[in-house]
């Protein structure tokens, strides 16, 4: 066998390597640079460009006509399940194929009427679109900046009104906002203030 043959799949390898390398750097960096991320309401959200993405707008929450960027999507999850004290399990909230993000029995919860139910305070859907509970005020300003949408029980029962859908992110900067407001649902439901510095 020539040993170009040999070389040029290796070399292929390395170089998929080498860009999920730096695009993880680049995404932690990022979060690096701004330390407060994952502080309630810490700075106002970026406007989403682009249209809002399509959904059902009813249970169950879906969003309609997205083909999701694997590489991001798996970085999310990934990094979604840095946060100290969080599990992966199979939703007992979403369709199946989600996955629930949990809280350890050892973590102190402060807003438990936020949890729709068990100790999933979270689940991410197979097209990286994900259901979380954020603060109303918070809430009210990422569906305003088209980073999602209310969820339709959000005004069904007491502690559910911060709930909400986030849009698949398609790119890194997008997937830095989404990965934002998943640390700053965290520190709501269990008062903490981590950061997202802290596990990236």
């Amino acid at each position: 066998m020539k040993l170009s043959k040999i070389l040029v799949p290796i070399a292929l390898a390395f170089s998929v390597v080498s860009s999920a390398y730096s695009a993880e750097q680049t995404l932690c960096v990022s979060f690096t640079e701004n330390s407060n991320s994952g502080a309630l309401g810490s700075s106002p959200l970026p406007v989403r460009t682009g249209n809002r993405t399509h959904t059902s707008g009813r249970v169950p929450h879906v969003q309609i006509g997205v083909t999701p960027v694997e590489s991001i999507t798996k970085e999310l999850h990934r990094l979604a399940f840095e946060l100290p004290g969080v599990e992966s399990h199979p939703t007992i909230v979403s369709l199946a194929g989600a996955t629930g993000m949990w809280l350890e029995k050892g973590v102190s919860v402060k807003h438990p009427k936020a949890i729709v139910a068990g100790r999933e305070f979270s689940h991410i859907h197979p097209d990286g679109s994900l259901h979380i509970p954020l603060p109303y005020k918070r809430a009210l300003e990422m569906s305003e900046k088209k980073w999602g949408e209310r969820h339709p029980w959000a005004t069904s029962q007491d502690g559910w009104e911060g709930l909400v859908m986030l849009y698949s992110a398609s790119t890194l900067e997008e997937l830095r906002t989404v990965l934002q407001l998943i640390v700053e649902s965290y520190n709501h439901v269990t008062g903490k203030m981590v950061s997202m510095s802290d596990v990236c």
